[in-house]
Order: C-alpha cells, then structure tokens, then sequence
C-alpha cells in the first residue's frame, strides 16, 4: 500500500503523485511510531533520561500532527502542511541529537529515523516551493 497512491487517488489531487510527499508523510508516521516506542524504552532504562523522553515524546506528536495534515488533500493549505513539515524538521533534530547522546540500540534507531525524516521533509519542502 503506497501513502502517496493514496493522496493522488483524492479527486481533488486529479492523479497527480508528489513521491517527495508521500515519502514525507511516510516517514513522519513511522517516526512518530519510534519515537513513541523510544520514549517508552528510554523510561526503563537506568540514569536520568527525562530529557530524551520528553524529545522524544514532542517530536511524535509533532510527526503525528504533520503527517496527518499533510495526507490531507481537501482544500488543502499548502503554506500550513510547509509550516509542519519545517517544525518536523526542527522537532526531529532536537530528538536525534538528544538520542545521539545515549548509546542504546532504541536511541540509535529513533536517532537514524528522525534523521531519514529530516531528509524527505526537506525534500517534499523543496518540491513544494517549487511548485507553488
């Protein structure tokens, strides 16, 4: 099942596929998922790690919020899904670097999956000032 099949099949989309999109909604959701699970390892773990859980913690919300918006094609508000993916951007370097302190496996997947976010985001950002 493909995310970004999904946005063009919406009638008002007319077909036309975004790949940059659909990747960036893609990986917002997955982030949002590991970064959730990450917060929830981090809790178990020994030593003061409130300040990754709370990362960690912000930047799921944020990528669930972004992907969401996104996915959404009615009347769509282009300068606000542009407005969420720079604050996924910004909410996924805070919680790499943060994850990028604690040597774990969790912290070191959450770190690499914020950092494949931070990519497509950028991506579907320059696809979308180009087109509009």
């Amino acid at each position: 099942m493909s995310i970004a099949e999904m946005i063009a099949d919406h009638p008002q989309v007319n077909g036309d596929e975004d790949p940059a999109l659909g990747r960036a909604v893609r990986h917002a959701l997955f982030c949002a998922a590991i970064c959730n699970s990450c917060a929830d390892a981090d809790s178990a773990e020994d030593g003061d790690m409130a300040q990754c859980i709370r990362s960690c913690s912000d930047c799921s919300d944020i990528c669930t919020a972004t992907y969401r918006t996104a996915s959404r094609r009615t009347a769509g508000n282009v300068q606000l899904i542009m407005s969420m993916f720079e604050l996924c951007i910004q909410a996924c370097e805070v919680c790499a670097e943060e994850c990028e302190k604690h040597d774990n496996a969790h912290c070191r997947r959450c770190a690499t999956m914020c950092r494949e976010t931070i990519a497509d985001c950028k991506k579907a950002l320059e696809f979308m000032k180009k087109d509009g």
